[in-house]
């Protein structure tokens, strides 16, 4: 794990800049276009270290669930191919158009569908990079409530998942994160 800037929530929240695809936890988030056969940013890394196994879960995925593509805010599960995680947990981020308005809805249905599916699966800890922020064009000081708030009311209803890490690629965008989040400070 790299090095923890800031927790909430007794330690069961962890802001951290680093790699999403290095981090030893049950699940990774994928910040996954709809086709969930790979693409650019945490999703192509993800698949590139994952290898084919990933990718064939997918496809399979496709064509007995979603035909149509993963719809935005749902999560599914797969398996981590060669990641240090167990699991993959593929979510689709809202896309903010030029002009257009960003979707909270949408962006807090993809970290709370994602833990759902994580409790489910009985597992502990989870790695979410910043969904929606980057090609997707979310504002990330707007994403920072959502995802906070977000994560905090799912962790006060549930004690399953223990370890919630919010893994960020660059320490600019921890910082927005930090500057914008409303976690409580205990």
């Amino acid at each position: 794990m790299s090095d923890v800037l800031k927790s909430f929530l007794s330690n069961r929240v962890r802001v951290l800049v680093g790699d999403i695809t290095a981090q030893r936890v049950d699940a990774v988030v994928n910040a996954a276009n709809s086709t969930l056969l790979g693409g650019g940013g945490v999703d192509g890394a993800i698949h590139r270290r994952g290898g084919t196994r990933i990718l064939e879960e997918c496809r399979k995925l496709r064509s007995e669930r979603f035909p149509g593509g993963l719809p935005t805010g749902e999560a599914v599960l797969t398996t981590a191919g060669a990641l240090p995680a167990k699991f993959v947990i593929h979510t689709v981020g809202p896309i903010v158009r030029a002009g257009g308005e960003a979707s909270a809805r949408l962006l807090a249905a993809c970290y709370r569908n994602s833990l759902a599916l994580a409790t489910e699966h009985g597992l502990r800890s989870i790695a979410f990079p910043a969904i929606s922020t980057g090609a997707y064009g979310y504002p990330r000081a707007d994403a920072a409530p959502v995802v906070s708030s977000t994560i905090e009311y799912f962790l006060r209803e549930s004690a399953t998942i223990k370890e919630v890490r919010l893994v960020f690629y660059d320490s600019s965008d921890a910082q927005i994160f930090l500057d914008h989040h409303t976690f409580s400070e205990h």
